[in-house]
């Protein structure tokens, strides 16, 4: 198997047979009900968009998380200066689809996890990439997997990923929303976007919703 994404410089190059998966994750058993995981990882639309399409996830949110409750907004976010970055909630059920399997397509699928401060053609820390945990199991299990995808040289550049205790996460403004299936053909979207889609179905088809 390759995965390559020819719109990021520093793609991940993952050879047939190589081990991608999460050296450790949340054990299933312990964890009752639905439970929550807040990333980021440039535009908040492609990164919801991956997700929504995840057997398990039964809602994605996109926000703001890593500043205060004043400056959550996309106008003023939107500077660079407040401490957000443009994040997404996942609502997943963990007997579906599990922690590790959620952090594998973040850093494979979703965003390119070594740029700094930047994602694609936007720039600023608000677009950082980031994983917003709420407890040390969720930080230890990103740490580990860090720490192999690294190890392995997965990327032709460190990553760069944040991990950060999540305070506070505050919903966008309604029209970032589903912004992809409501603005399927916008060049944005259509330029850096359905790609990923492209290659989420391509690379990892059992983890995607039927239907």
């Amino acid at each position: 198997m390759i995965l390559s994404n020819p719109l990021v410089d520093s793609a991940p190059v993952v050879l047939a047979g190589m081990n991608i998966d999460p050296p450790a994750d949340l054990p299933t058993p312990n964890v009752k009900g639905e439970q929550t995981i807040v990333l980021a990882g440039g535009c908040f639309w492609g990164i919801e968009a991956v997700f929504e399409h995840l057997n398990g996830v039964s809602n994605v949110v996109s926000g703001y998380s890593g500043g205060t409750a004043a400056t959550a907004n996309y106008e003023t976010v939107s500077h660079g200066t407040t401490g957000h970055a443009e994040a997404v909630k996942i609502t997943y059920d963990p007997q579906q689809i599990s922690y590790g399997q959620l952090l594998k397509i973040y850093f494979l699928i979703a965003h390119d996890p070594t740029q700094v401060d930047r994602q694609e053609p936007d720039s600023g820390t608000q677009y950082r990439s980031a994983i917003f945990f709420t407890n040390p199991e969720q930080q230890k299990v990103a740490k580990a997997y860090i720490d192999k995808l690294n190890k392995a040289l997965i990327f032709r550049e460190p990553i760069a990923t944040q991990l950060v205790p999540l305070t506070k996460f505050y919903a966008a403004e309604d029209y970032h929303q589903n912004f992809i299936d409501r603005n399927p053909t916008q060049a944005y979207i259509v330029r850096f976007d359905l790609p990923k889609l492209a290659q989420l179905r391509q690379q990892f088809p059992s983890l995607i919703k039927k239907g």
